[in-house]
């Protein structure tokens, strides 16, 4: 099959990866514009970009697909069917009624159930018990296609955003094969979203990101796993910025304030609003992420407060 792939960053690789293993003609790949990135801010190209280069596919970096121009050439690479997974651009009425077959796209959750910009990320924030992939038709309104496939993923007590997105960049490149092989066999099987289930997960803000150590153990963690990879969940300590990237809830009462840290050399827990949270990873300013052990080793914090 003639397919236009369209994506972005880390997670949309695995997915074109398949393709390409599948043996289809990826006649052209859509992505970001190349950005500046790290310390030096030089101009980096983006993941899928290198994997499409690596292949001899061409690649194509518009800043709109709202041109006349863009839309000329679009139509002329004749495509069968379009795959769009975290490419990161709205894509014009048009651009979806040309590839012959439609556009799908893989996104990551289970719809209806957060549709919008950070559906790994609310899933383990609100401590959802599942999530997945969705192979959806696209249409005009956010990710309110009809439903193709699901791939489901149970969530851990352990798992972060960031080991989220990786399993359902792997479970979006199984279902698009799924689903790749449906459309060439006639046997898709849409089904339509239930509008009042759908929930949106709202984009992340580096303001959610200050811990309220009156919240509940259970809540935190899921915070603090939810924003990691970013904007990382901080508290305040010493007045500096403390990130935390990793934590587990302890079971067991306390008598302490909410914030009031109990440390010994291994180990360091903060009070909340309903017992402990285990702090297992850390990170100061200008500093590198440490286990919470490293860290005691050269601070005292029992008793300290945090907020």
């Amino acid at each position: 099959m003639k397919i236009i792939f369209a994506g972005t960053p880390e997670f949309a690789v695995p997915s074109l990866q398949k393709l390409i293993d599948l043996g289809h003609d990826i006649c052209a790949v859509y992505t970001q514009p190349d950005r500046p990135a790290g310390r030096g801010q030089h101009l980096q190209p983006p993941p899928v970009k290198v994997l499409a280069l690596a292949h001899a596919i061409p690649v194509l970096q518009p800043l709109t697909l709202k041109t006349e121009d863009e839309f000329e050439q679009f139509k002329n690479f004749d495509s069968d069917l379009m795959v769009v997974v975290a490419y990161g651009m709205i894509l014009p009425q048009r651009i979806l009624d040309t590839p012959r077959l439609g556009c799908i796209n893989g996104h990551g959750s289970l719809l209806p159930r957060w549709r919008g910009a950070a559906p790994i990320q609310r899933a383990v924030i609100e401590g959802d018990k599942e999530t997945g992939v969705t192979i959806m038709q696209i249409v005009k309104k956010l990710d309110a296609g009809d439903m193709l496939h699901k791939e489901i993923y149970a969530i851990k007590p352990t798992d972060t955003s960031a080991n989220v997105h990786d399993e359902l960049s792997k479970l979006s490149a199984i279902g698009l094969k799924k689903v790749v092989l449906q459309i060439e066999n006639g046997t898709l099987n849409p089904e339509p979203q239930d509008e009042n289930l759908v929930t949106y997960a709202a984009k992340l803000t580096k303001e959610e990101s200050l811990i309220d150590w009156t919240q509940t153990a259970e809540k935190l963690v899921r915070k603090i796993h939810g924003l990691n990879p970013w904007p990382v969940a901080h508290t305040i300590y010493n007045g500096l910025v403390m990130k935390i990237w990793n934590a587990e809830v302890l079971n067991e009462p306390t008598n302490f304030s909410a914030g009031q840290a109990r440390s010994t050399h291994k180990t360091l827990d903060i009070a909340t609003g309903n017992g402990f949270v285990r702090i297992h990873e850390l990170q100061m300013p200008n500093g590198k992420r440490m286990n919470a052990t490293a860290f005691l080793a050269a601070h005292d914090l029992n008793g300290a407060k945090l907020g």
